[in-house]
């Protein structure tokens, strides 16, 4: 063995110190070095994890916002579409109120024309049953049918009124034309066919088909006269209001004019 001396002893020992010493701050070193990468990736987990979030409420913003503008341009428009419903409902109740006016116009009108309507039937009426008696049937029924027309609810005012004038017309019509047709004269049970002659409102003559019996109303007695002497007269109006003459200067049978009553 080789003996140590004191000097050595100490000098080993500072020696092994110091290497104990590194060793344990080179430990120390390794151990922090992990400690600090821990941190740093929590650092960096957090940081990370933070900015997810953020760019989560920056997405949720931009939503938000788009939402927003979205609404907006909504309520705007349904703000324009409200303004215009609005002018429509104000429109469409003027027109309401304008049908209303109308409907109490028309029944206030329906008061005073029905009587005004039903007066003028009723004077067409007597007018017919105290005219020279031609085309008694059908005249009859037209009334008739106006009669019956303004009794319905479902025909308008206008057309009932329209119906009036039209019979009016015709009548009006009967005054100025020459006309020929066929129907009966005498009583029941001893009637016979004869061919009418109507010349206006002037004369109203008649003729049995076979030219044999020839008359005329008289309108002074009501009552028709038998008269031969205005057979061929007759004959050749029958023969113009057929269309197989030219008119011609006509003898017609002519009631004498009655002298006014003071």
């Amino acid at each position: 063995m080789i003996p140590f001396s004191a000097k050595c002893m100490r000098h080993l020992y500072a020696m092994i110190l110091s290497f104990m010493t590194a060793g344990m701050i080179a430990n120390a070193g390794a151990q922090t070095l992990k400690t600090v990468a821990a941190e740093q990736r929590e650092v960096d987990a957090a940081a990370q994890s933070s900015q997810q979030q953020i760019n989560q409420t920056l997405d949720r913003k931009q939503d938000l916002a788009t939402k927003y503008v979205q609404l907006v341009a909504e309520t705007e428009s349904l703000t324009k579409y409200n303004e215009t419903l609005s002018k429509q409902v104000n429109s469409q109740q003027e027109e309401i109120a304008g049908i209303e006016q109308q409907l109490l116009d028309i029944e206030t009108t329906n008061r005073e024309v029905l009587p005004l309507m039903q007066k003028m039937v009723d004077t067409l009426e007597q007018f017919v049953a105290l005219d020279i008696p031609f085309l008694l049937e059908e005249r009859n029924r037209r009334v008739e049918t106006i009669k019956e027309l303004l009794q319905r609810s479902d025909v308008a005012i206008s057309e009932k009124y329209r119906r009036i004038l039209e019979a009016y017309q015709i009548e009006l019509e009967y005054g100025r034309t020459l006309e020929t047709y066929q129907g009966k004269i005498g009583v029941s049970g001893a009637e016979k066919t004869v061919e009418f002659v109507r010349l206006g409102r002037i004369s109203l003559m008649y003729q049995t088909l076979d030219g044999a019996e020839t008359g005329y109303w008289d309108e002074n007695q009501k009552a028709w006269v038998l008269d031969n002497s205005y057979a061929e007269a007759v004959k050749e109006a029958r023969r113009v209001a057929k269309g197989d003459g030219a008119p011609d200067l006509l003898t017609v049978p002519v009631p004498a004019p009655e002298e006014g009553k003071s």
